[in-house]
């Protein structure tokens, strides 16, 4: 799913040379989601300590929030390899048997958008989670038979934006299982900070502060916005992030002081003015801003909810009085009496 916004959580093509660099290599670098920090250094250290693999571990929670990294991260405090691959990419059996009998000792297997594998594929994970081997069938029809094949103690960390499409039986394959939330402001700008030094940029403590309260609680956003501020600042100003100079390239951007752009507001006044406020239901809503529901439901949805703009009911989305006040409009029945 792709997203041009600025604000998107999502990766896109530009993100990815940035990403590499600005990447925390080990536990200690990795700025906030103290409580999933403090519980994998304790799992890592003790697999360490006994010479095993590590627990397969789940991670999920909105897009942006470092799950990919703190993959990564996994994989150098245990001082082994990362072999990388997402569930769409993995289009037959074999592709998936081919990786996993290729892995080394306590090698770490990274797969995201876990959640999207196709069953079948999901049938070749069970025995090579649980009891690592692969159950390979020869042969078919009455004289097919299934051959066990050992494959190496690894490590799968599987990463997901919708834990609520995983399978039982693949959920509960997996020993530690952390969900990642929305970084506090404080997180964010120590994250803005850090990668102004690695970018070499000059900037100001407020203006971190300032491009942190417009990042959404994403760090891939914040380091989306810190590259745009820095263009912003070499074209219009003497190259040093001020204030002021934040300021106007957030202006010149149209990222308002709650990180919201043009699409969420659209998406907002969509559900007050077509609507009545809502409840409108997902499809609906999908249609009425020519948006897909899952990009809603993904990209749009959660930040909102977060802010406390809009709510889920079982009869579909609702704006909230925080929501009409943001416009400066008065709430259907609020101040009448």
């Amino acid at each position: 799913m792709t997203d041009p916004r600025l604000v998107s959580p999502a990766r896109v093509d530009d993100d990815a040379q940035y990403e590499a660099g600005l990447r925390p290599r080990r536990l200690d670098d990795y700025i906030g989601q103290d409580r999933v920090r403090e519980n994998l250094h304790v799992s890592i250290a003790a697999a360490a300590q006994r010479g095993e693999a590590l627990d397969h571990v789940l991670l999920y929670g909105p897009p942006g929030l470092g799950k990919t990294t703190l993959a990564y991260v996994i994989a150098n405090e245990l001082g082994v390899p990362i072999r990388t691959t997402a569930g769409p990419v993995i289009e037959k059996p074999g592709d998936l048997a081919g990786i996993l009998s290729n892995l080394q000792p306590r090698e770490v297997l990274f797969i995201d958008e876990i959640h999207r594998m196709a069953p079948s594929i999901e049938e070749i994970l069970y025995p090579a989670m649980e009891d690592f081997e692969l159950d390979i069938v020869i042969g078919q029809g009455p004289g097919a038979r299934s051959v066990k094949v050992p494959v190496e103690k690894f490590t799968l960390v599987g990463a997901t934006t919708r834990a609520g499409l995983l399978t039982a039986p693949l959920r509960a394959r997996f020993g530690i299982v952390h969900r990642l939330d929305f970084y506090t402001p404080a997180d964010i700008e120590e994250i803005v900070r850090r990668s102004a030094r690695i970018l070499d940029v000059p900037m100001d403590a407020d203006a971190a502060r300032e491009v942190a309260g417009r990042s959404r609680g994403t760090p891939r956003v914040a380091n989306r916005l810190l590259r745009r501020v820095r263009d912003y600042a070499q074209v219009r100003a003497d190259g040093r992030i001020s204030l002021d100079v934040a300021r106007a390239a957030l202006k010149l951007l149209e990222v308002d002081a709650h990180g919201l752009d043009e699409v969420d507001r659209r998406l907002l006044l969509t559900i007050i003015d077509k609507f009545g406020g809502g409840p409108v239901g997902l499809g609906t809503l999908a249609a009425a801003t020519s948006e897909e529901p899952d990009a809603i439901e993904d990209m749009h949805e959660p930040f909102l909810i977060q802010l406390g703009f809009i709510e889920r009911t079982p009869r579909g989305r609702v704006a909230t009085a925080r929501a009409y006040d943001y416009f400066g409009r008065t709430l259907p029945g609020r101040g009448l009496f």
